[in-house]
């Protein structure tokens, strides 16, 4: 919080920032220790120690340190920190036009999702929109589980969605989706989930697993629907004026450093994604398999409103990108 607190001063009297040493890379995410997260940026640290470990040392700040998702992309953008493994804010802030992936019931695997950002002509155009405008070099997406939900009642189709009061965060695109499917929605911070559906405000929840097993939700709901209607990725991006002041060498070991990384953050969650079926299960819930199907024809005018701005070839590649994930 230390460097935090010096740029808000430095903002604060109209003077410059001192720079961090050019031997330095600070790396942000926003979570707390334990997780995926953690332990990719380590194999970050352990890699760059290994291959460039007489150029750089790599400090890792968990648990917004050094401060918000928006206040770290503004760092990275005027160069006074050096990467950071980021949340999707940057593509609905810089190319909303592409930004299928936030879009739920869209891309239906992590395949399907790393194939659009990585491989299409959609997700090759948000990572070039995303230099032009934030000064972001973009080295890959890092998978987080898929989201559910979590009710106190069977969910089966999507007439069992009808009228339920149901948490939501405050994503415009997110509650319209859910609301075109019949849910009453709700908006609450994360903190009081808990207690919102134990004084009956809320019945239901969507999130990844993490959510009920970390909230003991074994308390407050009984069902799990497995609706795998989002993965929201973590994305591994780097300041483009520190980035641009590398060697060529030294570009070429960080890119291949952040690749096994968050390759190696991605088998991790899916590691911890099963162990928190697994004890959800022993906790009593009760895992609901349903046709996504019809949940996702119900919720099509919201998808398609969604949709309706977004660039000419967004359609094509989210279909170029599913095919190629069931290959």
């Amino acid at each position: 919080m230390v460097r935090k607190a010096t740029l808000a001063v430095a903002a604060s009297v109209g003077i410059g920032v001192l720079p961090v040493a050019a031997d330095t890379i600070e790396i942000h995410n926003t979570m707390s220790t334990g997780g995926s997260e953690e332990a990719a940026l380590q194999k970050f640290q352990e890699l760059i120690e290994e291959k460039l470990g007489d150029d750089f040392e790599v400090n890792i700040y968990l648990n917004s340190q050094l401060g918000s998702e928006a206040e770290v992309l503004e760092l990275l953008n005027i160069g006074q920190t050096q990467m950071a493994l980021t949340g999707g804010a940057f593509m609905g802030q810089y190319a909303p036009e592409y930004n299928a992936v936030s879009v739920p019931f869209v891309l239906p695997s992590w395949g399907a999702v790393e194939h659009y950002i990585m491989e299409t002509e959609s997700g090759k155009k948000m990572q070039e929109i995303a230099r032009e405008k934030g000064n972001l070099v973009y080295l890959g997406p890092q998978k987080r589980a898929f989201r559910h939900m979590t009710a106190n009642k069977p969910i089966n189709t999507p007439d069992d969605l009808e009228g339920l009061p149901m948490r939501m965060p405050q994503i415009p695109l997110w509650i319209d989706v859910w609301e075109e499917l019949g849910i009453q929605a709700v908006v609450i911070p994360s903190s009081d989930i808990y207690l919102a559906m134990r004084t009956g405000q809320v019945e239901a929840h969507e999130n990844s697993l993490a959510s009920p097993y970390t909230r003991q939700m074994w308390e407050v709901q009984d069902y799990i629907i497995e609706t795998s209607h989002l993965s929201f990725p973590w994305h591994w991006v780097a300041s483009a004026p520190w980035w641009d002041g590398l060697t060529d060498e030294q570009r070429t070991a960080i890119s291949e450093a952040a690749e096994e990384a968050r390759q190696h953050g991605t088998q991790v969650e899916n590691e911890k994604d099963e162990f928190y079926r697994e004890a959800l299960i022993e906790k009593g819930m009760e895992f609901i398999q349903v046709d996504q199907a019809p949940f996702r024809e119900k919720a099509a005018p919201a998808i398609e409103r969604a949709m309706a701005d977004m660039a000419d070839t967004v359609q094509a590649d989210i279909e170029a990108s599913i095919e190629a994930a069931s290959e």
